[in-house]
Parts: C-alpha cells; sequence; structure tokens
C-alpha cells in the first residue's frame, strides 16, 4: 500500500512539472514570475532568504494570457511556413549556395537587446561592465572596468569577470531554437580591441543529458590600435573549458557537430582597469580552403 501511494504520489509530481513546461508561456502572464522562482535555488553568498511567499507576487491577468496565446499562435504559422520553404526559411538552392552570413550587425538600440551583459557583480563583485552603441549608430561598444577583488562573503574564493552573451532563440510556445551553422566551418568578427586578450564561448545544448551546458571557448587577442581588425575562427579551435566532460593536456576535447544555443564574450585576464571591444558584425564563413579538422596534431606512438 505504501508503495503504491509512493508510486502516485511521484507519477502526480511528474505530470505536475510536465504541465509547468508546456503551459509555461500561456501561463506566465498570470502566474508573473511566480514558478521561475519556485524553480530556483540560487542565492547570492550572505544574502538572506526570501521571507516573502513567491505566490504573494503573482499577477493574474486573463487578458494578458489571451494575448499571449495570439502571440504564439503567430510564430507557429510563421515557422511552419519558413519549415515549408526551406531550412530557416530560406529556399534550397539559396541554403546550400550560401557561404557568408551575418548573425548580429549593431545598427540599432534593437540589435544591443539581442545581448545580456553580465559581471561578477552577481556575485558580490565590484566589477562594471555596460554596452552601448558607437558613434552615428555604426557598432556596438562592449566597455567597462575590471575588479579582482574578492567579495568578503566567506565564500566566494575568485572574482574579477564581465562579460556579454547573446540571448538564445524562442520559438513559438517557448521551444528552444538552435542555429543552423552546419554549412559554416568558421566564425567571422569585425572588431576592434584594446589589446586586452578575450574569451569567445559558444554554448552548445546537445540532446544527451552527460554533456548538456557544454561551453566551448577560444582564447582571441585582438590588438589594440585605432584600426578595425577581421577576424577568422575555425570552429575546431574551440574546445570544452568548463562544465560537462573532463579533459586534460593530452585528451583534450573539441568542439564537433552539436546544437548551437547562443555566443558570447567573456574577459578575465586578473589585470584590473579599464577595458573595451568595439563589434561591427559577427556572421560566419564557409572556408574552402580550411580542411582542419582537428586544432592539434595526433602522433602515432612508436
Amino acid at each position: 500500500m505504501a508503495l503504491a501511494i509512493m508510486l502516485m504520489e511521484s507519477r502526480y509530481l511528474h505530470g505536475r512539472c510536465c504541465r509547468h513546461k508546456v503551459f509555461h508561456p500561456l501561463l506566465g502572464p498570470l502566474l508573473g514570475d511566480f514558478v521561475s522562482k519556485s524553480y530556483s535555488s540560487y542565492r547570492r553568498p550572505g544574502a538572506q532568504p526570501e521571507k516573502k511567499p513567491s505566490f504573494q507576487n503573482a499577477d493574474f491577468s486573463f487578458k494578458k494570457s489571451i494575448d499571449v496565446l495570439k502571440t504564439q499562435l503567430s510564430l507557429l504559422k510563421k515557422e511552419t511556413t519558413d519549415h515549408i520553404t526551406g531550412p530557416e526559411g530560406r529556399p534550397l538552392d539559396q541554403y546550400f549556395l550560401e557561404q557568408t552570413r551575418v548573425l548580429w550587425e549593431f545598427r540599432s538600440q534593437e540589435d544591443l537587446n539581442k545581448w545580456v551583459i553580465s559581471s561578477d557583480v552577481e556575485i558580490g563583485g565590484k566589477s562594471e561592465v555596460y554596452l552601448k552603441m558607437c558613434r552615428n549608430n555604426q557598432g556596438a561598444l562592449l566597455y567597462g572596468t575590471l575588479n579582482t577583488e574578492v567579495p568578503r562573503d566567506g565564500e566566494t574564493k575568485y572574482s574579477g569577470y564581465c562579460g556579454m552573451r547573446a540571448k538564445p532563440q524562442v520559438g513559438s510556445f517557448a521551444r528552444k531554437k538552435y542555429y543552423d551553422w552546419s554549412n559554416f566551418n568558421s566564425l567571422y568578427l569585425r572588431i576592434r580591441g584594446d589589446g586586452r586578450p578575450w574569451m569567445v564561448n559558444i554554448y552548445t545544448d546537445p540532446y544527451f543529458s552527460h554533456q548538456k551546458d557544454d561551453l566551448y571557448s577560444y582564447f582571441m587577442f585582438p590588438r589594440g590600435g585605432p584600426y578595425w581588425e577581421e577576424i577568422k575562427i575555425p570552429f575546431s579551435k574551440f574546445f570544452l573549458s568548463s562544465r560537462g566532460r573532463v579533459q586534460d593536456d593530452q585528451h583534450p576535447i573539441w568542439l564537433d557537430k552539436a546544437s548551437f544555443l547562443t555566443l558570447g564574450f567573456t574577459i578575465g585576464d586578473k589585470v584590473d582597469g579599464p577595458f573595451q571591444l568595439e563589434f561591427d558584425f559577427i556572421g560566419l564563413l564557409n572556408d574552402r580552403s580550411h580542411t582542419e579538422e582537428f586544432a592539434y596534431e595526433t602522433y602515432e606512438k612508436k
């Protein structure tokens, strides 16, 4: 009898969790941030737990739910039309012959809204980071001040990082959308830096649970100076830097075919002081001259 009760409770909880994932786009305006807070366990070190129950912050609105439903149905209609036309709404002849593609071009505030900036302030640090349009709306400027002072919370051991990350694509009914970069082999950037090194991060979301949230990185060293610089980074240069599987110097793990979720840039060179990085555009390139499959050479053991 006790076993049956436990099975019924587990099925109830599992069903409730699945219903939350399916109906979240519709219930979001009704419940506000109640669900997100209920499923979030992160708390800044040294911060006091929230005493006010989450359900008291719920904002019920039936009209908003109807508007969200209309929006999601229109997105679903567009996705269906694009799927019939071809990959990402492109005809097949254009898709297969495509050699370059601009992913992000910074020409307006709307382009900046596709990105999110972050720093060690989230863990109690003192670094500052800002993102704004350049003069005449010809590019984006990521700038700020790096501060490696460790927060005095008794838990944090390292600090001093800033960066920005593109917002992941979201399909109808809050489904994840992945970037289709299978026709390309390189990331193509036009930037202008100040001589400080950066990490270019590709976030993946494979279907296998033990590889979930893998982060592949490439160390970029833009030169300082007044001139723009074009950088081509083959995907084979990206290596697994954190999270997911374990790597070492003898057996590194390099980026292969995967589900690309989003892109980001991070600075954390442990040098206090100002930094800046300008972006003209971020795109993809199919470099026919690049035939390398891995970023390191393999030798036969004798």
